[in-house]
């Protein structure tokens, strides 16, 4: 594809000279629609080159936790939720809260939501990390400034060509009743299902339908995701053990971004990003952001290439 794209714009390069030098307007239009054509192959190919990982076509499933803060931490939480939910929405992918815990006050402690849609783990792999925040919080009658902080962590929904072997002895599966914001369907029977892996500690809830025997299913499924995630970190830590990554290696202990609403400010740390568009960036206008860590990653990714080629 790139050899036939090379070809055409070179084509087109001296029809466009032959053209103006004739002054031949028809032919100067047939370039520039042929052109626009070109500039769509080009932009496939860019998207390809960024989202060039196994697992980045793949759905993906986000878990948002409160940090410090409480209250402020809680509704936090909540706010960066409404903001995914909103970009998902923007970018035609469907949306399911897997779980979701109630703040005691205010917000939510905790959420777990499936994003399906083409690539939606590619896109959103680069908001794992800790957002901070900083505003003159609602809840302070005095009306001082907080920083409170919550950690997203991003995963793919692992296909069924990925294999994880789980040892039934090694899950300890709970079940209770739904309740609060996550379940939907609130009913007087142990409908919710919480499991354990034993050997990892990770833990998988799900509360969003009726049938115990559907949430288990999908808990095993998210359960699953999240041990392929860990052993999949874990390897990439190890790789680049002596590198630090632009992007960062996804500890949840690293502070990626900062929203700082006095000054309707974003800033991604990794990379240096300044935007003063945060009402509309929390409105799920995330593309500029996501966009520019693609290209940094993209630029991190071909600077590593030709070290490797260089020392080799």
């Amino acid at each position: 594809m790139l050899q036939n794209l090379t070809s055409e714009l070179s084509d087109n390069l001296e029809l466009y000279e032959m053209s103006k030098e004739e002054g031949d307007e028809a032919g100067l239009a047939t370039i520039e629609a042929d052109t626009a054509r070109l500039a769509k192959d080009v932009e496939a190919l860019e998207f390809r080159r960024m989202f060039n990982k196994p697992a980045d076509p793949l759905n993906a499933f986000l878990d948002i936790q409160a940090g410090a803060g409480g209250t402020e931490a809680c509704d936090w939480a909540s706010m960066l939720l409404r903001q995914y939910l909103k970009y998902a929405e923007r970018k035609g992918f469907k949306t399911t809260i897997e779980d979701e815990t109630p703040g005691d006050t205010a917000g939510i402690k905790g959420a777990t939501i499936k994003i399906e849609g083409d690539y939606a783990f590619g896109l959103l792999r680069t908001e794992t990390g800790v957002h901070r925040l900083v505003r003159k919080s609602p809840f302070d009658s005095s009306g001082g400034r907080h920083t409170s902080f919550a950690s997203v962590f991003v995963y793919p929904e692992i296909d069924d060509s990925i294999e994880i072997d789980i040892n039934p002895a090694d899950v300890r599966v709970d079940t209770y009743r739904a309740s609060g914001a996550g379940g939907q369907h609130i009913n007087k029977t142990d409908s919710a299902v919480r499991i354990t892996h034993l050997p990892t500690g990770i833990v998988a809830e799900c509360q969003e339908g009726r049938s115990q025997h559907g949430n288990k299913a999908q808990a095993m499924k998210v359960l699953t995701a999240r041990i392929h995630e860990k052993e999949r970190s874990a390897q990439a830590a190890k790789d680049a053990a002596m590198r630090k990554g632009l992007i960062g290696s996804g500890d949840r202990s690293d502070r990626i971004r900062t929203y700082n609403f006095p000054q309707g400010r974003l800033t991604d740390h990794r990379i240096n990003l300044t935007l003063y568009k945060l009402l509309t960036i929390m409105e799920g206008d995330l593309d500029d952001v996501v966009t520019a860590l693609q290209v940094a990653r993209g630029a991190e990714q071909l600077a590593e290439l030709e070290t490797a080629n260089n020392s080799g």
